[in-house]
């Protein structure tokens, strides 16, 4: 190195000790220079891979119509016409956008249930110290929901299966009525009929919808540790809250208007049902153990076949309906930007509930400002020939309660 390039004379002796010295000391700052950087690259690496696999969510931002396809006459349109601006292609994996490419149409699909996730998320937790808050900020799509998806919270689970289930059901949907070039609707049940009914009509595609929502959304998760394993858990159970509520539906046919013979096919449910489910399983989510080496002793073969041991040994596992995590959540009170946490400070509260929404809990015992204010809404709606409804616009006065 640089000190065995220089020569010392031995009459020198002294001049010959400073000089070790001196490349003695360089060499130890040398080595801590070193190792300080490859610890920094590490910590960078494991605090980016907390959120992982989330980024695709900022395609709920970047979805309109000039950012991802098309023609202007059919909404989905041929592998042609479709174009990935920066900021969706940015929000994309290889993999994704492959799956993208491969089936013209499906784009469109995937963005309508980001955004219906969005608006499921903050109509159930609308009353709750978190209330599902987005950021308008969003480039490159891995924080929509803010960093709080960095924590192995149950917040956190929710979000993973909230938006598995939407491109499940979006996808389904869009196959069922066109929109995607690479299929159509489920003719699989063509088996054996009821008495008075026989299957017909346009299933909606959930066996495609299911498969594409597992290539797509699980190929951001990566490793075999218990963050691997928590996401995709709470994906594949989103999921199959979508398959499980798929519903018989009929039609009647017969002269003037009897029901001679129905025809019925198999239809997706309404999202909000699947919203509900979910937010039951939210409230209980099973908290696993945070031991990678017990959970990975996994049972059949494939990428799901592992099993969550509970972090309470007399509680049940996990079934795969089930929401799982295992860090416990922020109390949520007070304003944080680095998690993307709003506080409740402003919220409307309810001075009459004992529940999540009651001003006791909502604005963590901090007190609320009780105000009298004119409210416009609705009113005198009246019924018009045809068709519309006409109403007038009142200003009551109501009592508003808000959180210190």
């Amino acid at each position: 190195g640089v000190c065995g390039k220089i020569i010392v004379k031995p009459s020198s002796q002294l001049n010959r000790n400073l000089i070790m010295k001196f490349c003695d000391l360089l060499l130890i700052a040398l080595f801590l220079l070193s190792t300080a950087g490859i610890e920094g690259k590490s910590t960078k690496k494991k605090r980016l891979g907390r959120g992982r696999g989330s980024k695709w969510w900022g395609i709920a931002r970047a979805g309109e119509p000039n950012n991802l396809l098309l023609n202007s006459i059919r909404m989905y349109h041929s592998i042609s016409d479709q174009y990935l601006e920066p900021t969706v292609h940015a929000t994309l994996r290889r993999k994704q956008r492959k799956l993208v490419r491969q089936n013209p149409g499906v784009l469109l699909a995937i963005a309508k249930g980001a955004k219906q996730a969005i608006h499921e998320c903050r109509h159930q937790f609308r009353n709750r110290r978190w209330n599902c808050p987005t950021s308008d900020k969003v480039l490159r799509g891995k924080y929509l929901f803010g960093k709080i998806v960095d924590k192995a919270c149950r917040e956190s689970a929710f979000l993973y299966a909230l938006t598995s289930a939407a491109v499940t059901h979006a996808v389904s949907r869009a196959c069922s009525e066109g929109f995607i070039e690479s299929c159509s609707c489920d003719y699989r049940h063509r088996g054996p009929s009821g008495v008075d009914w026989e299957w017909g009509g346009c299933s909606d595609n959930i066996d495609f919808g299911f498969k594409f929502s597992r290539a797509f959304v699980d190929t951001g998760e990566k490793g075999r540790d218990l963050r691997y394993m928590m996401n995709l858990h709470n994906n594949e159970a989103g999921r199959i809250h979508v398959q499980s509520e798929m519903r018989q539906e009929c039609k009647c046919h017969g002269m003037s208007g009897s029901c001679t013979v129905k025809t019925c096919w198999m239809r997706l449910p309404y999202f909000r049902v699947v919203g509900d489910n979910l937010k039951d399983k939210f409230n209980g989510a099973s908290r696993i153990l945070p031991n990678n080496a017990g959970n990975l002793r996994g049972y059949g073969k494939g990428k799901y076949s592992f099993k969550l041991k509970p972090y309470n040994p007399e509680h049940k596992p996990p079934t795969s309906k089930d929401l799982v995590y295992f860090e416990h959540s922020p109390n949520f009170c007070a304003k944080d930007n680095k998690l993307g946490i709003m506080g409740t400070r402003g919220r409307t509260c309810n001075d009459s509930s004992i529940d999540v929404d009651g001003c006791e809990l909502l604005c963590c015992g901090r007190g609320y400002r009780t105000e009298v204010r004119e409210v416009e809404e609705r009113c005198n709606c009246t019924f018009e020939w045809c068709c519309r409804v006409k109403c007038e616009t009142c200003t009551p006065k109501k009592t508003i309660h808000t959180c210190l």
